[in-house]
């Protein structure tokens, strides 16, 4: 320790040692700033840095060596061989190179350790090949052990500074590595030479033909070995700069480009993409040969601004770009950037949101809402146009039999008949589960409205066959025109309704133009509707009571209630007129619990042995509380729940078939009897027999009435009264008007009737007087007015 600190301090000029010094921080600050920018980078821009490294480390290395050289104060003059003194420098590179490239991006200990011993082995090979290159009258003797002890500290301390290197972070990664890698280097340096002895040969004359300033010379390769590691240092710095930058440029999601003088100067790789062209081909070129604003309008819009434009090669109409610009500084030039985004996805996006909230979801037609602007759109214009309410036959019964699945199909094929019935003009729109509206536009004459709707419902029949395809569904048509039927779109919507319904009372499967009669009509059921909901409050229902016979005796078995409606002003109306309003409008509900209350109360006076049957609205297995109903009619009145038979037709199965089975079962578990009425009309007739044990079958009153000249009906008549034997089910047949009709359901079997034959309703049936009576011979065969039968209650 002594030699080597005597060696610094009395035998080298230690002005000159810390020149050497400064160059070696210098050196070992580049290479660890280097060698950290090369972590960051992909492996063959690494593997460049890496060399960059190895050369900026060995010069500076090389140079401290040297320079301390000159530093040395003997007492005779020496010079240096060129060759081997550039093999000293080769040396140091090359083991730098090597250590660094066995250190890797993520060293480990051992790495680490192998990298410092192969630093240690470079610097030592440098120094003694540099001791190799002195030319002096003078040999040149080593002590092997400093040396030995040197590389063996120089190994250790630039162990410790790759360890430093790879285990920090921040400013610690730098300055802690090159402090310990300063240290291998001074080591390795002064404890060499502290073992090195210069003994005088005069044999060894050296001859000087010209002097060189030692000054001059420090100074020389001092400033050299600092250029070198300079530019090694500040290009590092500055390639991270620029790669960060171009990065940030690359990542980001925006295509850019960097123009001066309306000139592009610099572009991403997004933007290539984006045009489908190379960088080469858009630098220099002008923004407006590429781009073309929607507006017509310049990219020299201000700061922060957009602008909406295309490709201007693009055959793609939907491609859409927005283009900010910014003023920026980009290589001490004031430039514009240019930020161009694809928003063909956005618009693409957005439109089909706006398209979905403006259409049907399953049709593609449009909806509601937009029908409505549309109609509004059309008022005005206050050009005549047609408006059409379409609602399609049977479509409830087939998508509950089919199933929704089969029902959205059909939607959908009627959805297609009418885009190919109408024109491109015209506006089609799904409104509800079956409805639909049309927007005749330019409509002149009536006639051309009433061509349309003709080719709607031609079209129709051609794509669905009703008589054929059990899934098919008719269409009816109802037509209002403007200005004459309307102004406004309510009175007009209201109007294609009214029309729309008389066109179902027409039959079905047709179009009805509106007219002033119709408003009338419409007038007069909405009257109808507001008197109907206060009649109960009123006083003005009352019930009429059915006989139910046994065909065989003519005993009475039961009645059935009948409601009647007394109007202050109209009189008795009819329940086919009130019936279908009610239902439609909900006021059933109301109307069939007091039906069924009156009916309890009225039938517990009666015989313990006469029952009475009551007709259940299909609306009314809507509302849950059916059930309830029915059990608190039975506890108010004290009516034994077997004496009461609940009526229903088959479409109560057709909205909730669950929901009506499940009502049935609550109903039938409190002793009430069911009957399946219009047996024979539906389209599930024996399904609902399998889902629900009826009690009985009433047997449509159409097959009765064609019974005695139709063989197909009085086949029907036979297969049901056979269905219900088979069943154990009692059968009863409605609407028997005639003695023949009478005797032909005692052939077949058919065990109960009622209808006008055997008694017409009456409000008391056991104070009623009236008698019909059947000739004696049709009951036992003998002649006419030989006996009387007189029917009344068994």
């Amino acid at each position: 320790m002594f030699s080597v600190l005597e060696c610094v301090t009395h035998q080298h000029d230690i002005r000159l040692v810390l020149v050497a010094a400064l160059v070696c921080i210098l050196g070992n600050i580049s290479l660890f700033v280097v060698l950290n920018r090369s972590t960051f980078c992909i492996d063959i821009r690494r593997r460049h840095w890496l060399v960059v490294a190895a050369v900026a480390e060995g010069v500076g290395v090389w140079a401290t060596h040297f320079v301390a050289m000159l530093a040395y104060r003997g007492s005779m003059p020496i010079r240096f061989d060129v060759g081997l003194t550039v093999l000293s420098v080769a040396i140091a590179i090359g083991f730098f190179w090597c250590a660094l490239r066995w250190l890797g991006k993520e060293p480990g200990v051992w790495r680490c350790a192998v990298a410092g011993a192969g630093a240690a082995i470079g610097v030592a090979g440098m120094h003694f090949t540099g001791m190799a290159s002195i030319i002096a009258p003078a040999r040149i003797s080593y002590d092997p052990v400093p040396i030995i002890i040197s590389i063996f500290l120089s190994g250790l301390c630039f162990w410790i500074a790759f360890l430093g290197f790879a285990k920090t972070a921040g400013w610690r990664k730098i300055a802690l590595p090159t402090a310990f890698s300063v240290l291998a280097i001074v080591v390795m340096h002064f404890t060499a030479m502290s073992a090195t002895t210069l003994v005088p040969d005069p044999t060894r004359a050296v001859a000087f033909s010209t002097a060189v300033n030692r000054d001059w010379l420090v100074l020389a390769v001092v400033l050299a070995a600092l250029v070198l590691v300079a530019l090694a240092l500040v290009g590092s710095i500055i390639d991270r700069w620029l790669t960060d930058a171009h990065g940030l440029a690359e990542a980001t999601l925006e295509a850019l480009a960097i123009t001066n003088d309306n000139r592009i100067v610099e572009v991403n790789h997004r933007l290539c993409t984006l045009l489908g062209v190379s960088s080469g081909a858009l630098i220099g070129s002008a923004p407006s040969d590429w781009f073309v604003a929607v507006d017509g309008g310049s990219f020299g819009t201000p700061d922060g601004s957009s602008v909406e434009a295309r490709v201007r090669s693009s055959s793609d109409d939907d491609q859409i770009l927005e283009i900010a610009t910014q003023t920026i500084e980009y290589r001490g030039r004031s430039c514009r950037v240019l930020a161009i985004r694809d928003l063909s996805d956005r618009k693409r996006a957005q439109r089909a949101i706006e398209h979905l909230a403006s259409h049907d979801a399953l049709t593609d037609l449009a909806n509601r809402t937009h029908f409505g602007r549309a109609l509004d759109t059309a008022l005005d214009a206050r050009q005549p146009f047609a408006l059409l309410a379409l609602d399609l036959d049977r479509f409830k019964a087939v998508n509950d039999i089919f199933g929704h699945s089969a029902g959205d199909d059909i939607l959908c094929r009627v959805a297609n008949v009418l885009r190919a019935s109408t024109r491109a003009d015209d506006v089609i729109a799904r409104v509800g589960g079956d409805e639909f509206l049309i927007i005749q536009t330019a409509v002149s004459e009536p006639d051309e409205a009433r061509k349309l709707a003709g080719r709607i419902l031609d079209n129709l029949a051609i794509e669905m066959d009703v008589a054929r395809d059990p899934m098919a569904v008719g269409l009816s048509i109802g037509v209002s025109l403007f200005p004459q039927d309307g102004q406004d779109a309510e009175t007009l919507q209201r109007n294609a309704d009214t029309a729309l319904y008389r066109a179902k009372n027409n039959g079905r499967g047709s179009a009805a133009f509106f007219d002033q009669e119709m408003d009338e009509h419409a007038r007069e059921r909405r009257a109808l509707e507001h008197d109907l909901r206060h009649a109960i409050a009123r006083d003005q229902l009352h019930l009429m009571f059915q006989p139910l016979v046994a065909t065989a005796f003519g005993s009475i078995v039961g009645y059935e209630a009948l409601l009647r409606w007394d109007h202050p002003e109209k009189g008795a109306i009819e329940p086919d007129q009130f019936i279908p309003i009610a239902e439609e409008s909900g006021a059933i509900v109301a109307i069939g619990e007091w039906v069924l209350r009156e009916a309890c109360a009225v039938a517990a006076t009666w015989p313990e042995n006469v029952s009475i049957a009551v007709n259940v609205s299909t609306v009314q297995f809507q509302v849950p509380n059916l059930p309830a109903v029915v059990r608190d009619a039975l506890a108010q009145s004290g009516l034994d729940a077997r004496r009461l038979e609940l009526e229903i037709t088959e479409t109560a199965f057709l909205r909730n078939r669950q929901s009506a089975l499940k009502a049935l079962h609550e109903i039938r578990a409190l002793g009430v009897r069911v009957a399946m009425d219009d047996f024979g009309t539906g389209y599930s007739s024996l399904s609902n027999l399998k889902a629900f044990p009826f009690d009985k079958i009433k047997i449509d009153k159409s097959f009765i009435a064609a019974i005695a000249d139709d063989e197909a009906a009085r086949s029907i008549v036979r297969a049901i009264v056979g269905l219900g034997r088979s069943f154990n089910m009692p059968i009863v047949a409605e609407g028997v008007e005639t003695e023949e009709q009478r005797q032909m359901l005692l052939d077949e079997g058919c065990p109960q009737a009622q209808g006008y034959f055997f008694g017409y309703p009456a409000a008391n049936p056991f104070l009623h007087d009236s008698r019909h009576e059947i000739p004696d011979e049709e009951l036992t065969g003998k002649a006419r007015g030989e006996a009387t039968r007189v029917f009344g209650p068994a």
